[in-house]
């Protein structure tokens, strides 16, 4: 079956956060929200769930448990048990949980900048420090890409540092760290008894035939000090179904983090795991061909920056469906996120990913083609004053 990825979904008026937020008037696109229908398959699960008409409490699937043990090998060689799976209501709502699970007031919390930011608030949710290690900026031809700067990574890590929050595929670059890069943070860590907790929310949607690896599944060692987060909700686009999963293999580790979750974090909702059950069962066909889609559009962008906004330098990201783009060579006073809203398109804001990319802005690409234009388009006219 061929899916429509360029169909246009009217979300306005609506309950949609990003389409309600800046009001008619204002492209959004500055929130990894997709503007694209989710698979069928998910739809009509959904649908038939609604109709059964009663909703209460309800229990994890044990067929949902056997498929994330299978699907954990079959894409990663990476062999886990249902025991390892803790089922959580959201990504962001994991790491926190990590965060208090190993660290207490005061104690040290690593992440990398740039980085989504709920990433760099969860120190500070909790009375935690937040300790950074900057990711190295590389430009060529107009696009840039940042690479792993293990010096300063390791230079970092303090006595007080408890946790590491890694974002694996790499929000909001796109980077895809590779076995080398991820084996030598995570040895960093485990020499320093840092706990490592890996954000993978966006590992399935990688581009180009690339091959995602997950950080535990680097080896038993590492698996031993690692919590991984995913998900399906960037990948089928589900993310108000509010289901995710933690994998972690450690059981003194688990029970710590089941432990924080005590009287404190509700389960995941009927609807999350019905979505999530449908989605990894008969959903593939639709993710291929919505990575083919993503590919496009970045593309699609890369060529429109240089061409006809040279000012501006953009990324060419390996993974996601997020274009990171420098615009500290624009002439823009002041915010490049406030300058641009005023020409019609709501475009992430940099400042938020780190106080060193205040230049910066975030496009979520996950939409119709027409609307990207439409964004980019806006993004040229609103520099055509300062040429």
């Amino acid at each position: 079956m061929r899916y429509d990825f360029d169909a246009v979904v009217d979300r306005r008026g609506g309950d949609s956060i990003k389409w309600n937020l800046y009001g008619d008037g204002i492209l959004p696109m500055w929130v990894a929200d997709g503007d694209v229908l989710s698979p069928p398959a998910v739809i009509d699960a959904l649908v038939k769930r609604a109709q059964h008409g009663v909703y209460g409490y309800a229990g994890a699937p044990a067929v949902l448990a056997d498929l994330l043990v299978k699907r954990m090998q079959d894409l990663y060689n990476w062999t886990i048990t249902t025991d390892d799976l803790v089922y959580v209501p959201g990504v962001v709502t994991g790491f926190n949980i990590a965060a208090r699970a190993v660290a207490t007031p005061g104690g040290g919390v690593l992440v990398q900048t740039p980085n989504y930011p709920p990433i760099l608030n969860a120190a500070a949710n909790h009375d935690m420090v937040t300790q950074t290690a900057e990711l190295k900026l590389v430009e060529k031809n107009g696009v840039i890409d940042y690479a792993l700067d293990m010096d300063a990574f390791t230079g970092a890590i303090t006595d007080d540092t408890k946790i590491f929050i890694l974002c694996h595929p790499h929000n909001p670059t796109g980077r895809l760290m590779n076995r080398e890069e991820l084996t030598a943070m995570a040895h960093a860590c485990i020499e320093r008894g840092v706990v490592i907790c890996s954000d993978e929310i966006h590992c399935d949607i990688i581009l180009d035939g690339r091959q995602h690896i997950p950080t535990a599944a680097l080896s038993p060692e590492i698996a031993q000090h690692t919590i991984t987060l995913m998900a399906p909700s960037k990948t089928f686009n589900i993310p108000g179904l509010g289901f995710s999963f933690a994998i972690i293999q450690n059981p003194e580790l688990r029970a710590k983090y089941k432990k924080v979750m005590g009287g404190m974090v509700p389960h995941a909702g009927i609807f999350g795991y019905v979505g999530a059950l449908a989605a990894y069962e008969h959903g593939q066909e639709w993710l291929d061909q919505s990575l083919v889609h993503y590919a496009g559009n970045r593309d699609f962008a890369i060529d429109f920056v240089k061409k006809h906004m040279p000012q501006l330098h953009i990324t060419n990201p390996e993974s996601t469906y997020l274009s990171w783009v420098d615009c500290s060579r624009a002439g823009i006073e002041g915010n490049p996120k406030e300058y641009f809203q005023k020409f019609g398109v709501a475009l992430g804001d940099g400042r938020n990913f780190g106080s060193q990319v205040g230049d910066f802005v975030r496009i979520t690409m996950a939409c119709p083609r027409s609307l990207l234009a439409d964004g980019l388009e806006m993004m040229r006219k609103a520099l055509e004053p300062l040429s």
